[in-house]
């Protein structure tokens, strides 16, 4: 009798008491209802909740023998964490679900069956969002701007949601990246994958742990990974504002001749002068400075998170496999 395969799905989570139970039982029953041949294995990463939720993954796991849970000693941020939890699963195939509902579990079947026919990544790329249409905007607007200034073909409105074959998933556990983007790992490591389109529905409770500081930090990780263009620019202005700066330095000399005494252009072109060259100057360095914290992290070679805990690893359709 040939053994079943186990789908695992990975759930990365961070405050999420109103979600957590929700959307395991939403990925359970789909898994039963649409995939009935599959063994499951769902993996909670909780990175450091400051509520309910790891006391509800700690009720979930007593329940039900196919959910572990993974905590983490502290909040190790919005990439490492779900990062972390696709290393550790041992299915077949893995798929990435956020907890907050954003990420339709009634896409699982739709991935499944892309990977039964032979496809190693299958990826949700949204088409259309009910989401705040502005922030919408700017990230296709920011995804255009990354694949034009990439030198790797990154692929527009991809959040990591989709499907990834143990075979990819090993890929992820040999690379060694302690500072890791799966969106452009896919899109430069990657095989052959397929791209389902979706709509992504609005958070079902709580609040985003989304703001102005996550988003750049994606924004700043991306560009500095798969990017030579911040640097590109600063060189080439660079080598512009000084030709300008000599041309016009050139034209005030001789004013100054032909004139004499009767040329003052006072301090105010001095002082402009002073203050652009200052505000450019400080600008790419910040922006140099992203570049080299990046090489920093990766030279440490730090651990993508440390664990606190772990709940039911060795048991349920992992033990079933190794018996």
């Amino acid at each position: 009798m040939q053994q079943k395969k186990t789908i695992s799905v990975m759930i990365p989570c961070y405050n999420e008491e109103e979600n957590a139970r929700p959307i395991y039982e939403a990925v359970r029953d789909e898994i039963t209802k649409s995939c009935p041949n599959y063994n499951y294995e769902i993996l909670f990463i909780d990175n450091k909740s400051k509520d309910r939720t790891r006391q509800i993954i700690e009720e979930i796991c007593r329940e039900d023998k196919n959910v572990k849970a993974i905590f983490n000693s502290k909040n190790f941020g919005q990439f490492n964490s779900p990062y972390y939890g696709l290393t550790q699963t041992t299915g077949d195939c893995t798929i990435s679900v956020c907890a907050d509902f954003q990420d339709p579990v009634d896409m699982i079947p739709k991935f499944v069956a892309a990977w039964e026919e032979g496809y190693k990544i299958v990826i949700g790329k949204k088409t259309r969002s009910k989401e705040n249409k502005i922030m919408y905007s700017l990230r296709g607007f920011y995804y255009k701007l990354i694949r034009k200034m990439s030198s790797v073909e990154m692929i527009e409105q991809f959040t990591g949601f989709g499907l990834y074959d143990k075979s990819f998933i090993e890929v992820l556990r040999n690379l060694g990246d302690s500072t890791p983007f799966i969106r452009g790992i896919v899109a430069e490591l990657g095989p052959e994958r397929k791209e389902i389109e979706y709509e992504q529905p609005k958070r079902r409770a709580g609040k985003t742990h989304n703001n102005f500081y996550t988003l750049y930090d994606a924004a700043m990780l991306s560009f500095t990974s798969y990017t030579k263009a911040g640097m590109r620019i600063a060189t080439l202005l660079g080598f512009l504002i000084s030709f300008l700066s000599f041309m016009t330095a050139i034209g005030f000399l001789i004013a100054k001749l032909i004139w004499w005494n009767s040329f003052s252009a006072g301090y105010a072109p001095i002082i402009i002068a002073v203050f652009f060259m200052g505000g450019i100057q400080l600008a790419f360095i910040g922006f140099m400075s992203e570049y080299i914290m990046a090489i920093n992290n990766r030279i440490m070679k730090r651990p993508l998170v440390i664990e606190e805990n772990r709940l039911n690893f060795d048991t349920g359709a992992d033990k079933e496999a190794k018996e």
